[in-house]
């Protein structure tokens, strides 16, 4: 079965990202430490917004790989910085293959661009898995930023269906589907999207599965996805953005999906960019 390649690389750190929001110097220090215990369900990435590039260089001592969340009109210089990944969010009336053109010869080398889109998924998405990627935002500080199974389903489902890789980010606290009381809303669970993949590269609706809160089925199911399914969902989902990079970890090693490991030093903390 695929369930270790269904969890590998999949949480990129956003600890610089509200609401947590850590400082610098702090986020750093908890990536630091990510690097050296190595655990493999994190990407050892670092999400930093272009606009604090500088304060970055000025705190770092070590090589890190950087996600890079465009909040700038423009990329500001690198100096040498390893930059993976560029997210930018699509302006109105603007499709994502306009924003590739309109970033065109200004991204670093070898950066793969994600555009995040409307969370209904308005306006022509990709068709082809060689252009950007696509960026979804599965909730935030406030219940109207959480897109519903429905709109996310379809999402995912496009994305299957035309070989589009694509990247998560926000409201994805904890494994599985859940209510927030404070909110008033639903969260959605990260191993329910996970799982929401699997049901969308075998051909079927990933919905049912996006809305699913029992832990035993949901354990069931990661427990019984085939190694191709899991290869080719993993191929999709690149990964998601969470402030918190212990709290998959804890949460997947409660449900006995991914193996127990000897505890690091990180400060817990809960949402995503």
């Amino acid at each position: 079965m695929g369930t270790a390649a269904l969890f590998r690389g999949l949480v990129d750190d956003a600890g610089l990202f509200p609401p947590t929001g850590l400082p610098m110097a702090e986020a750093l220090e908890r990536h630091r430490n990510d690097l050296a215990g190595n655990d493999p369900v994190l990407t050892h990435r670092f999400l930093c917004p272009a606009g604090r590039l500088a304060e970055l260089r000025d705190h770092l001592t070590f090589p890190i790989r950087l996600g890079l969340i465009m909040d700038t009109p423009a990329l500001p210089p690198l100096d040498g910085l390893a930059v993976e990944l560029v997210e930018v969010r699509q302006a109105p009336n603007e499709t994502p293959g306009a924003v590739s053109e309109r970033l065109a010869g200004g991204l670093p080398d070898g950066a793969r661009l994600f555009v995040e889109v409307p969370l209904d998924g308005r306006g022509p998405l990709p068709r082809d898995g060689s252009g950007p990627g696509l960026k979804f935002r599965c909730g935030g500080l406030t219940a109207d930023a959480f897109p519903s199974a429905v709109d996310l389903g379809a999402l995912i489902a496009h994305c299957a269906e035309y070989g589009v890789p694509f990247k998560a980010t926000a409201g994805l606290h904890n494994a599985v589907r859940h209510f927030d009381s404070a909110l008033g809303v639903d969260r959605h669970g990260f191993l329910n999207l996970v799982l929401a993949v699997c049901a969308a590269t075998e051909g079927r609706d990933p919905v049912p599965v996006l809305k699913l809160t029992d832990v035993g089925e949901l354990v069931r199911l990661a427990r019984a996805v085939p190694q191709e399914t899991a290869t080719r969902a993993r191929e999709l989902l690149v990964s998601y953005g969470s402030c918190s990079t212990s709290t998959p970890i804890e949460d997947l090693t409660a449900l006995g999906l991914v193996a127990r490991r000897p505890s690091t030093t990180t400060h817990p903390t809960k949402e995503s960019t």
